[in-house]
């Protein structure tokens, strides 16, 4: 059972997304917040796998919020929401630990899978707009590229292969298939990549690829 909390200051965007996750046999949310301290207090009294998590609120914002539910002993991995369709915001959280970011309006499925995908390792970023979102807000500058380049060093070919399309936003069972491996053996990959490059999550190994220049497997 993935146990879920909702932290938006819009009661009923709550209740709208309480009543989508709980209609799924998988998921149960176990509690809500209006705002970030709000839900720092929430996560600390609460065992959570995901936070799905507003980016403007009083009081703590998403930002904010994400960085202080990540560093906490028993980390919730962290969904950032927003209504506008992309701002730098969004990629602030990201940077911040979130394991990806949904619009509020995207279809209720793919919302569901966002929790499954993210709650199992994954990240969840929505397609095209992740692309314009780090390709806008993650300008290369040549100190971050050459640190980014001498990071992939680290890395085997076929660790290169596996973070090219872990930057395009490919599963661990899209890679899997592309790469024709077992998906054990991505996730292997993905832990050594993960290590190697210096970062806790899917989303920031994407970003230093993108710095770097390397997003084509």
């Amino acid at each position: 059972m993935i146990r879920a909390m909702i932290v938006d200051d819009d009661a009923l965007v709550r209740l709208g997304l309480t009543d989508l996750l709980d209609g799924d046999p998988d998921i149960e949310v176990v509690t809500q917040a209006a705002d970030g301290l709000k839900a720092i207090e929430q996560a600390t009294a609460h065992r959570i796998d995901v936070a799905l998590v507003d980016v403007r609120m009083p009081r703590m914002d998403g930002i904010t919020a994400t960085t202080r539910l990540r560093a906490l002993p028993h980390p919730p991995k962290v969904i950032t929401l927003t209504t506008f369709d992309l701002d730098e915001y969004v990629y602030d959280a990201l940077a911040a630990g979130a394991d990806g970011f949904l619009l509020k309006d995207t279809d209720p499925a793919e919302i569901l899978r966002a929790v499954h995908l993210v709650a199992a390792g994954s990240a969840m970023l929505h397609p095209t707009a992740a692309r314009r979102l780090i390709d806008r807000y993650h300008a290369t500058d040549r100190p971050r590229a050459t640190a980014a380049r001498a990071r992939l060093d680290r890395l085997t070919p076929r660790e290169r292969d596996v973070l090219a399309l872990l930057a395009r936003g490919d599963t661990n069972a899209d890679i899997a298939v592309h790469l024709a491996m077992r998906e054990s053996t991505v996730k292997a990959h993905v832990s050594r990549i993960l290590t190697a490059l210096e970062v806790t999550n899917r989303v920031q190994a994407a970003l230093v690829a993108r710095d770097a220049g390397s997003t084509s497997p």
